[in-house]
């Protein structure tokens, strides 16, 4: 099955917006079995348009087009793809009363030109839209004029958006395809999520004890990301469940805990699934993430019965007044130390009354470096009832990297000391 996607946008193309879209669509198919070929992205144009949706109608069995729905004149895409398939446009009742519905909701007017959303191409399904007011189309292109000897295609019509495609990808248009493609049954995905090597050092540690099940079929690629690195484990065919699922075993086992989680985990959301699971409160004193760390970790839900609060303490007098740090700590070994890093967490920690808790400070640069303490020079602290520790790391990259790869490695830490087992207690199964 040939599947073509094609993200609409004029800010797309100038980069004033990363196209996310395209990477997150790309592996929710590619997990299902189901590769996307080819993908363009386009201006707002009406000919370069109508251009993409031609060329993949004319080779592709489904098409993936996002963006373009709302109510805004640079919004063409639905107007477009509805001339070029000769298709009048109707007004659906039901899509004008969610708009209108919504709007109330929300305590906004609703404006004449939001009625266009509900114009709907003769024949295309509505895919409700529970977050916004544009609704999906899925159009069944039969017979297809565009491709040759005619055919059948499939063309999905998604919101731009993120957070009204996600939720319509998932829960409206993968059930469809199931139904209509469908997506390979005899395929098995499994991703295993690394963080702490490197994806050559990774690769070094399995590629050899994985290469007669390559031999015979599994399928082993990797992904690379600032802080993380994907092992992605695939197969074709009766026994490809099997055949991961013992590839995923021999992987674990060389990787150990450098595995914190699978699929679509995040390592804030396993951190903060463990805390729970074992009734653990972690609070935060940020100076160089400047909050980040809180920021990943209350973007879980649940959140709330683990995560007391932080605080931010950029400044010295911000460290001393919030987290109790001496006054001779900061003038003997500096802000940036694992003295006062620890002091932070230990600090912060009985100012919040939580059973653990991160300090975090470093030198996030451009300026600010020195000799002994080069820029990207970075301490963890982690108190807990047991005592107090710090790490050193070195993260010599541009701020906003920064900032990741030290929030990484801070809910890493974290992450290691909710596997250690508590006196008297069993030691936590794997991820």
């Amino acid at each position: 099955m040939r599947i073509e996607l094609i993200n609409t946008g004029s800010e797309l193309m100038l980069g004033r917006v990363v196209n996310t879209h395209q990477a997150w669509i790309c592996r929710q198919l590619a997990d299902r079995g189901c590769p996307v070929r080819r993908q363009v992205t386009v201006d707002d144009s009406a000919p370069a348009i109508v251009e993409a949706v031609r060329d993949a109608l004319g080779a592709a069995d489904l098409v993936v087009v996002t963006g373009g729905l709302g109510p805004t004149r640079d919004d063409r895409t639905r107007d477009l793809i509805a001339a070029l398939l000769g298709r009048p446009l109707l007004e659906d009742p039901s899509v004008w009363q969610h708009i209108q519905d919504l709007m109330a909701r929300r305590g906004r007017p609703v404006l004449e030109r939001m009625r266009l959303q509900a114009r709907v191409p003769a024949g295309a399904r509505v895919l409700p839209n529970a977050h916004g007011t544009a609704p999906g189309l899925l159009l069944r292109v039969e017979p297809n004029a565009f491709r040759p000897g005619g055919g059948r295609s499939l063309l999905a019509l998604l919101p731009g958006p993120a957070r009204e495609l996600v939720p319509m990808f998932l829960e409206q248009l993968v059930p469809i395809l199931r139904n209509d493609l469908p997506l390979r049954p005899d395929f098995f995905c499994r991703t295993l999520r690394t963080t702490g090597l490197g994806e050559s050092q990774i690769e070094d540690m399995i590629a050899g004890p994985l290469r007669e099940q390559c031999a015979a079929g599994l399928d082993l690629a990797y992904c690379a990301r600032v802080g993380e690195v994907d092992v992605r484990l695939s197969a074709t065919g009766p026994a490809a469940s099997e055949h991961v699922r013992l590839a995923e075993t021999l992987v674990c086992r060389l990787l150990g805990d450098r595995v914190f989680g699978f699929d679509e985990d995040t390592l804030e959301g396993v951190v903060v699934r463990r805390l729970a699971a074992r009734h653990l409160t972690v609070a935060l004193a940020e100076s160089c993430t400047g909050g980040f760390i809180a920021h990943r970790l209350t973007n879980i839900p649940g959140a709330s019965a683990v995560f007391p609060g932080g605080a931010v303490t950029y400044s010295n007098d911000a460290k001393q007044s919030m987290c109790g740090v001496p006054s001779a700590t900061l003038a003997g070994q500096g802000a940036v130390s694992p003295q006062t890093a620890s002091a932070m967490a230990a600090g912060v920690r009985t100012l919040l009354g939580a059973d653990m808790a991160l300090g975090v400070t470093g030198i996030a640069g451009p300026g600010g470096g020195s000799e002994a303490k080069p820029v990207g020079t970075v301490y963890i602290g982690l108190a807990t009832g047991e005592g107090v520790m710090a790490r050193q790391f070195f993260n010599p990259v541009d701020r906003e990297t920064f900032k990741w790869v030290t929030s990484q490695q801070a809910l890493d830490m974290l992450r290691h000391a909710l596997d250690a087992p508590a006196p008297g207690e069993a030691a936590p199964g794997r991820p």
